[in-house]
Parts: structure tokens; sequence; C-alpha cells
């Protein structure tokens, strides 16, 4: 069985930063609800369990408490922020109280005793705090071996029982030699050896989905995106020729995107993939539509159909693949009584229908985007799929302004191509969150060829992030946009002015639509 850490949720923005941080030390974590009880950790055969940060203080009414037999398995625990005050407020002899000063922001960590949770971290760092709460007195054979300025507890220790908490938070960057902390947890503490890489994975992967499957089909809708994709590189590994393919050529697509995915998946991986033309019947249907959550409807609905439709010529199937990812799992399960703010409905895990009579199969939902990246290069997909940019489940559809039309889809295809082209020519492309040409359905005055103009606008939208959830506009050097603008104009037919978004997010959003 793999080595795994359980992370128990108390509604921290910080969580899923602790699981990612464990992973990439070579370990498996998994999160969990705060109450999950101990007989299900001892049936998942963690070797160690990590109280997460919260909202919340130990002592409101309401307050989120786990399973205290978790304390009696004899395993490693440590808490963090309201992790420690957890440990404060349900173990003997402890006690906690609210601070006569919240303390956020860095702090300068004290070492004043050894201890295994510190080796090698240098005394005086800097350290990121988040909390309003404090420890007064520490547990029954807890001894504290650091503080900060507000804090005489900012660690402490039960070596005899090796439960350990931290006041800071070690998972984000802002904490100098976080990860050291947590890699002398997992590597000193817990015993782990480092055995989660994505070699082990795919070998891991590969039997769950042979034991799943069997010798039944399965069905996957291939976009060309990254998800997808390593979705159909990996299932294909396991089970070959019972995975059928079906990609959509829906007419918002972007430029030779479906025969991109064919020589890649048919051609290279020789998978049995399926293009169904349909850019008329998608076009018929968004005829003089404008509104963007009728267009996403729309789209959504006609896709289904079309999907229906050749599943039903492959004859009897009985999985339906998906390229779900662990992050949308977390927010998409609503979890009584969980304090986070951020759960969400996720189209690939809320949006299936009721009488659906497919088994899911989602081989990638115990992965984090950046895992996904490196398995899909373990499995030996190009960089150009691994490391593209995302790409709306709509397409195109949602970034021609206005009403949507052919000529209209062909003039945003052909200038987003040039702006991909010149990105990557720079060196750009994969530095940046995503790179977009938009169409602005208003015609503009130009001169060209010493004739009269009145033609469209084409906006760029450039941007850089690492969750998507903020976004800032690329500071792209005024020479190369300047290039992309004249090879648009000059190369685009219907193009006559680019213009440059240089909104962030919020409170703009990264799409138009």
């Amino acid at each position: 069985m793999t080595q795994s850490i359980a992370v128990l949720d108390f509604g921290s923005q910080y969580t899923q930063v602790i699981a990612r941080r464990i992973r990439e030390l070579n370990v498996y974590s998994k999160i969990y609800h705060y109450s999950t009880p101990v007989t299900k950790l001892r049936e998942d055969g963690v070797c160690g369990i990590i109280l997460s940060g919260g909202p919340n203080s130990v002592m409101a009414e309401n307050a989120p408490h786990p399973d205290k037999a978790l304390f009696d398995m004899g395993i490693p625990v440590l808490g963090i922020c309201y992790g420690l005050q957890l440990m404060g407020y349900l173990l003997p002899g402890g006690e906690v109280g609210h601070s006569a000063q919240r303390e956020y922001g860095h702090g300068v960590l004290h070492i004043n005793k050894p201890s295994p949770l510190l080796q090698g971290i240098r005394d005086g760092i800097r350290v990121w705090n988040s909390h309003g709460d404090r420890m007064e007195n520490a547990p029954d054979g807890f001894e504290a071996v650091a503080s900060t300025e507000n804090s005489g507890f900012a660690v402490i220790q039960n070596l005899e029982k090796q439960f350990y908490g931290i006041q800071f938070h070690p998972e984000v960057f802002h904490s100098e030699q976080g990860i050291d902390l947590i890699r002398n947890y997992l590597y000193g503490i817990c015993g782990c050896t480092g055995e989660w890489t994505m070699a082990h994975y795919v070998d891991e992967s590969v039997a769950k989905i042979r034991d799943q499957v069997g010798d039944k089909k399965v069905i996957l809708g291939l976009s060309g995106g990254v998800d997808s994709s390593v979705a159909a590189a990996l299932i294909h590994k396991a089970i070959g020729d019972q995975l059928y393919c079906v990609f959509v050529d829906n007419g918002l697509c972007r430029l030779n995107e479906a025969e991109s995915v064919n020589k890649l998946f048919h051609d290279n991986f020789h998978m049995n993939l399926t293009i169904a033309r349909a850019e008329d019947r998608f076009l018929n249907a968004l005829n003089g539509v404008t509104d963007p959550e009728q267009k996403r409807k729309i789209i959504g609905h006609t896709f289904i159909k079309v999907f229906d439709e050749e599943v039903e010529k492959i004859g009897e199937v009985d999985f339906l693949a998906q390229g779900t990812l662990y992050p949308d799992v977390i927010e998409s399960v609503s979890i009584d009584g969980n304090p986070a703010s951020l759960i969400k409905s996720h189209h690939n895990v809320g949006g299936l229908p009721e009488d659906m009579k497919l088994k899911l199969l989602e081989p990638l939902r115990e992965l984090f985007k950046d895992e996904v990246r490196a398995l899909g290069t373990e499995l030996g997909l190009p960089k150009s799929v691994v490391w593209r940019q995302p790409f709306p489940g709509p397409g195109l559809g949602v970034r021609v302004m206005g009403e949507i039309t052919k000529e209209r889809l062909d003039i945003l295809r052909k200038a987003d191509a040039l702006l991909i082209e010149e990105m990557k020519a720079c060196d750009l492309y994969y530095k940046v969150w995503q790179s977009f040409a938009v169409f602005l359905p208003v015609r503009t005055v130009g001169v060209m060829g010493d004739e009269r103009t009145y033609d469209f606008v084409i906006a760029l939208r450039i941007v850089e992030s690492t969750d998507a959830m903020t976004a800032d506009w690329a500071r792209v050097p005024h020479e190369i946009l300047g290039r992309i603008s004249n090879r648009i104009i000059n190369e685009v037919k219907g193009v006559n002015r680019v213009v440059l978004d240089i909104s962030s997010k919020p409170p703009s959003t990264i799409e138009w639509e």
C-alpha cells in the first residue's frame, strides 16, 4: 500500500497547498473532511495526520472539531495554526485564549530547544502567521521549542507521542524553509520513503483501470486539452483498443485543431478516434444568439446530443471517462458543516445527467494540475499538449462577442493562431497563464494601400496567474505587441485594428464572456 498522509480540512484557504507541498516531496497525501472517523483513517492506512488551519476560533460554539480518537491512533500528528489550537483545546492540560493582538503576516521564529521538526531550520527565519487566538498553556506532555514575537508557543512538541504543533503556515512560500519543516515531518518523523512518483503512479493507475474496466468498453470525449489528453493516454496504456475517443468538431475550435488531435492520438498513439463533424449543426443552433449564457447552454446541449449519437454508433459502452482533477472533486462536493467558503459546482462533477447509465472512470481525480502535466510527460505526450494554455469549454463561442458566424470564427481563428505563434517564437507562451484573441463585433475606419477600410477589431488578452482565481495583464514588450498587431492586421482579412486588454481579475474576468 502506498504511504499516505491525511490532511484534515478545517476550512483553511491553504489546505490544498499543504497537500501539494507533501506531494512535491514525493509522498502521497489526501484531503479529508475534518470529522472523518478514525476507522476510515485506519482503513486507508495513513502514516501521519496533519490538522489544517481554519477561519474559526476553536472556542466558538459551532467550531469544527475532529474525532478525538485520532490522538490514540499511535501515529504522528502535526497541527498547523488552527490545528495547533485544537491540540491546546482538546488535549488535557492545554489552554487557548483570544490574542490581544492578532498576528498576521511575517513573524520571526526563534528556536529555543532542539526538535526533530526543526532539524536544519535556521534560527531567526521569517514565517507567515494568520491567527487571532493563541495558546496560553501547552497540553500535558508538551513543551514549547520555538517562539515568535506574539507567541511563546510557535512550535510545540510531545516527543513521546510524536505530536507536533506550529502556529504559523509552513506550506506558503512566505515562510522561509517551510518546505524543509514539512520534509522533516514526513521523512524524519512519519518515516516516509518518497515512493510517490509519476512512474509509480502510472503503474498503480494502469493496474486499477484494468481491474475496474475488465473487458468492457470506455468512451471519452477528447477535446485536445491537457486533462482529456492525459486521461486518454493513461487509459489507452491500460486497456488499448477498449478505449473509444470522440472529438466533436463543433466549428468553435482553434485553427487546425481536429487535424492536430487526429495526428497525435490516431496516427501516433493509434487510438480508436472518431471525429464528429458538426460545425453546421452548432452554427445553425447558435444563429442569431448573442447572450453569453444562452450561447453556453446551446453549445453544451448540442455537444451532448452529438456525443450521444456517436456513442450509439460504437455500440454497447459501459464506462464514461473524464479528466476530473482533485481540486474539482474537493470543490464540487458539498460537505455539511465545512467552514470553507470555496465550494462550487464544477462541470465535470456536477453536470452529469441523473439518469446516466454509464459508470464513471476518472483516472486523474487524485491529481493536481501540475501533477497531471508531469503524468502527461511521463506518458510521452508532447510539450505542446502537456503545457497547453487553458481553453474554455464552449471554445471560441465565448470569444466571439455578439452573434457567432462562420466568417467571424474564421477571422478569430487566424488571429488567435498568429498570436500563439508569436508568443511561442519569443519564448513567452509557456511563461504566461493565457494568451488569446477576442473578436469584437464593431467596425472601425482604417487605411490600407491608400484605400479606406471599414473592418473589425481584435482584442488581445494576455494574463499572468497561478490558479486563475486572480490574474493580471502581462507586461509583454512593446516590440512584440507591435509585431503581433502588424501580422494580424496584414495577414487576417477583415481586421484593421488590434487593441490590448489591460484589465485585471478582479474586477474583470479572464475570459470576456
